[in-house]
């Protein structure tokens, strides 16, 4: 029987073929995108998590495009990997924000937050950009590759933020058999390597982490934001409730706290006001979605995990300490590798 070392040496090839398509797009080591996290995913992660072989990813969020720029130029002094940008579609500056990424030479765009329009594809891809945006569902990934993207990114709701109602092994099933034209990466709940291989056997190009990278040693995130997900159980991370139909919340998938239990009482007491009529409706959904104004920043960057916004995906239950972001890579591949070598000694 082979001891460890055989299987490692012997499964380590079969392992890169498998990434090899994802690695190559992104220009990489390693087929793992950097999920773009607001606050969260700036200079100093995106840079290590592209120094680590992986492709950090700036969330511009509500960025302006000066802010951006400057962004853009500190990662780079950082660091002489690849990483990319990640766009808001909503954000209404954003044919500016474009120009900023293609000024800088900024090798990926990641569109996010709705399905871009082709014009905005075009003028990135136009730029020499190459554009990744998310696909939740197969009717829309089918559109956006029609549209030009050059890669999408798929992701279930297992993952931290706001996020769809579909899980990730459900839209792997739907999506993977039939996109064939464009690398897709997966992203939502991966958290060990053993997942990214068994996605990667089905047809995935590579993985998107968030969560994983948020408590790593680079993150900016404060001590008391790391230590709510070392403590935190994957039961913990949910998504927030909608108490009425009449007044829609977006879903967003995070640890359960005295903010949450608060927007609970908040979204009861406004419908009462609403009901008295005391609030029109259009005061009454402004009064729910101004709730979280500056919540995740309470939580990311101040430490107020009890009433800020702590997002966090199902794979928090999987963060079991501070660790440096190559660690966290090289855990992943080398569980990827064993898996695969364990199972060549089964065949």
């Amino acid at each position: 029987m082979p001891d460890a070392m055989d299987q490692t040496l012997a499964a380590t090839p079969r392992f890169e073929a498998l990434q090899q398509r994802g690695a190559a797009f992104l220009g990489t080591r390693h087929a793992i995108l950097g999920g773009a996290m607001s606050w969260v995913s700036e200079r100093h992660l995106v840079s290590a998590i592209s120094n680590a072989g992986g492709f950090g990813v700036i969330a511009c969020g509500a960025m302006t495009p000066a802010l951006l720029e400057s962004e853009i130029e500190a990662t780079r002094a950082l660091t002489s990997e690849p990483f990319g940008v990640n766009l808001i579609t909503m954000h209404p500056q954003l044919d500016e924000l474009v120009r900023v990424c293609l000024r800088q030479r900024v090798g990926h765009v990641v569109f996010a937050g709705g399905i871009p329009s082709s014009t905005h594809i075009k003028a990135a891809k136009d730029g020499g950009a190459k554009v990744v945006a998310f696909a939740p569902a197969l009717v829309l990934a089918k559109r956006l590759v029609k549209f030009g993207v050059d890669a999408l990114v798929i992701e279930g709701s297992e993952a931290g933020g706001h996020i769809g109602p579909v899980s990730l092994t459900v839209l792997a099933q739907e999506i993977l058999p039939h996109i064939a034209e464009v690398p897709v990466f997966v992203a939502g709940g991966i958290g060990r390597g053993e997942a990214m291989l068994g996605y990667l056997e089905m047809g995935a190009a590579g993985v998107q982490l968030g969560t994983m990278f948020a408590a790593a040693t680079e993150s900016i995130a404060h001590e008391n934001f790391k230590k709510a997900f070392i403590r935190a159980a994957a039961r913990d991370a949910l998504p927030s409730v909608q108490l009425d139909e009449r007044f829609p919340v977006i879903p967003v998938r995070g640890l359960i706290n005295e903010g949450t239990r608060r927007f609970m009482r908040h979204q009861a007491d406004i419908v009462q006001k609403f009901q008295s009529g005391d609030l029109d409706k259009n005061a009454a959904q402004l009064e729910i979605e101004h709730f979280w104004a500056g919540a995740l920043r309470r939580a990311v960057i101040e430490g107020d995990v009890e009433n800020g916004s702590v997002m966090a995906g199902q794979s928090v239950g999987m963060v079991t300490a501070v660790r440096p972001v190559a660690e966290i890579v090289a855990a992943l591949r080398a569980q990827a590798i064993a898996a695969l070598g364990a199972r060549g000694t089964r065949d």
